[in-house]
């Protein structure tokens, strides 16, 4: 993947080394340790720079990245892709339920990085998989993808942050009462299993989410809800300790009456764009399984 980023120096920044301009980008110490390694990766005005040099109010700085490997152990596997939006920097992909994010020992085939592994090979382009927000197989919805190790580096950051806003719609049974609130309870895993997680006060960690009633339809409540943390199975884990399980969870709440799989959805997302700072505000419409439910 080749990109090149520019930037021009504002008098604000006049006198600051390389490093530390990029710094205040968000750049990272692993990300200056792999840009010095690429060939004429720094120029300013047109001629090469090291890190420690100092640049010049009105200078033009470009920060070349060329990486030329691929992602081992992900074979490129031609499988449908949503793609919401894509950039030099970023994709946005609506995952659709029933394809894990990474591939695994059952599921080496199918999922969304070795559709992506054939989406860059079509193309010609090298293929490193990072994706920034880590979906449930069976959630579907919103999830972001980084083109590259300066736009991953800086969209882990700005989640460390809490600067990535997600927004989940889920189906559960009954009528949600109270209507809103936030629940704070941390998680941990369940001892004596790999997968599931439990609330644990006394050795987990911190989880807050909000939720909102939606509306009510035949007995099932759609709630919207917002995560200030992303904990492994938050939602689920969160709405089951609140008493209200979503509907279709094999692990939680095994209630296939309606959907064979959590009625869990990735329905909107805001951050800044990593790069340019853009607000980016994206949404996908609830899929046809949980439309179903909601509308019975």
């Amino acid at each position: 993947m080749n990109r090149t980023i520019e930037y021009t120096i504002p008098e604000s920044q006049n006198g600051l080394r390389v490093e530390q301009f990029l710094r205040r980008k968000g750049y990272s110490r692993q990300n200056f340790t792999e840009i010095k390694r690429m060939p004429q990766s720094i120029l300013v005005n047109g001629i090469h720079y090291y890190m420690r040099q100092t640049l010049a109010a009105g200078d033009h700085l470009q920060v070349c990245i060329c990486e030329t490997e691929s992602s081992e152990k992900i074979p490129p596997v031609k499988l449908p892709l949503n793609i919401v939006y894509e950039d030099e920097d970023i994709l946005v992909i609506n995952k659709p339920a029933g394809m894990p994010i990474h591939p695994s020992m059952k599921n080496y085939y199918n999922s969304l990085a070795n559709a992506l592994a054939w989406y860059y090979q079509d193309q010609g382009k090298p293929f490193i998989f990072r994706c920034s927000n880590h979906l449930d197989r069976d959630t579907s919805g919103l999830t972001v993808i980084s083109k590259h190790l300066v736009s991953a580096s800086i969209m882990a950051d700005m989640t460390k942050k809490r600067l990535v806003h997600r927004e989940y719609l889920a189906i559960v049974k009954g009528d949600l009462t109270p209507p809103t609130g936030t629940i704070t309870a941390p998680l941990s895993r369940k001892e004596g299993s790999i997968i599931e997680r439990t609330v644990d006060f006394d050795h987990g960690e911190e989880a807050i989410t909000h939720y909102k009633l939606v509306k009510k339809e035949n007995g099932h409540s759609l709630v919207s809800l917002q995560l200030e943390t992303g904990r492994t199975h938050q939602i689920r884990i969160h709405m089951k300790y609140l008493g209200y399980p979503l509907i279709g969870d094999y692990l939680y709440n095994p209630d296939m009456e309606h959907i064979t799989r959590q009625a869990l959805h990735s329905y909107h997302m805001e951050f800044p764009h990593p790069i340019t700072g853009q607000k980016m505000t994206f949404t996908a419409p609830l899929p046809s399984d949980m439309s179903a439910i909601s509308h019975l």
